[in-house]
This record gives C-alpha cells, structure tokens and sequence, in this order.
C-alpha cells in the first residue's frame, strides 16, 4: 500500500480549475511526473495560484544568486525545519542544476561542512538566519553579506528564498506532503 501524498484531499485532475490542471499537466510533461507539492495543493486553486506565482517570481527568475544557489538555501533551511519533503524535492533539483550528486546531502546534513565557497556559507549562514531567527537579523548581517559581493538586491533575494520556504516547510509538515520516489534518485548518477 502506498501511503497518501498529504492527510489533506487531493482532487482528481478532471476535477481542478482548468489553469491548475493545465499548469500540473505541463510540470507532468517537463519532469516526466508531477511533484506531489502541485497535487497537494490543488485543493485549494486560489492557494495554489498565490504559492505558485510566489515561487516561481522567486525561484524562475534572473539574479545575483543562481538558481543553483537559491536550491542550496531551500535544502539547507528546509533540513533546519525538518522539511522532508523540500529536502528531497529541492535537494534533487540541487544535484542537477549544480551538476553534483553530493551537495545536496552535504548541505541538508551540515552546510558548514560543505563543499561550499565561502560566500555560499555566508549566503546560507543568512538565509538560516531568516528562517529561524529572523528578528535577530541587522545590519552587520547585511553588511557581510556585501563583503562576499552581494549587492541588496541579492541579500533580498536570498531573504526571500528563506522566508518563503519556511512557510512552504510549515505547510508541508502540517499536511505531511510525501515526497516523489523520483526526487530520490533525480541528479544522483549521470544520465545514461
């Protein structure tokens, strides 16, 4: 038996609003299946507009921070929140935009203890910072942000990302999203 993607009810595609049936058949036929994320969220269509608008006006964009680097911040904040299913999700699509089967597990576990250069230690000593303490962060954290080269604009981004994740991992835990089987595998070994 396999166990539900969430604990919350998870419509049948015919069943959805045509722009959320149509955004998840186009995930479907991009990866190859559809991330349990876009199913558990399709219960809710204005939810589920909002929380993709969101991450994609994130994630998709042009920036200072590659897209590599902001899968790092959503791996390592999300195994400080405990978030298996961001984790696994985004920690395969780290293995493939970084081009390296091994980061993604070294950042979940202990990013200080990486293959990270220093600026990405210092994005992600932020972004966790953000996620977990966020009435802590002042100037001197944006100021050494600045000092490995990234400009407001980027510290922002990286800000974001964190922001925007922990309520993602919230919302995940509470639903008990389960990952995919493919995002174990995804990234790991090279393409045949």
């Amino acid at each position: 038996m396999v166990p539900p993607i969430s604990r919350f009810p998870v419509p049948a595609l015919g069943e959805m609003p045509e722009d959320v049936r149509n955004r998840i058949l186009a995930v479907q036929e991009k990866a190859g299946f559809v991330p349990n994320v876009f199913l558990a969220l399709a219960h809710r269509p204005d939810e589920f507009r909002a929380f993709f608008a969101y991450h994609d006006a994130l994630m998709e964009k042009e920036s200072g921070v590659s897209k590599a680097e902001r899968e790092m911040i959503v791996v390592a904040t999300s195994g400080a929140n405990q978030c298996q299913y961001c984790v696994v999700a985004h920690g395969a699509i780290l293995r493939v935009r970084a081009r390296n089967p091994f980061i993604a597990d070294q950042v979940a576990v202990n990013y200080r203890k990486a293959d990270l250069t220093p600026r990405q230690r210092a994005m992600l000593e932020f972004a966790l910072k953000v996620a977990l303490r966020s009435a802590e962060v002042g100037e001197a954290d944006l100021a050494a942000l600045r000092e490995h080269g990234f400009t407001d604009e980027d510290i922002w981004d990286i800000g974001a990302v964190a922001a925007f994740f922990a309520m993602s991992n919230r919302l995940a835990n509470m639903s008990s999203m389960r990952p995919n089987d493919e995002f174990f595998v995804m990234g790991r070994l090279p393409k045949a």
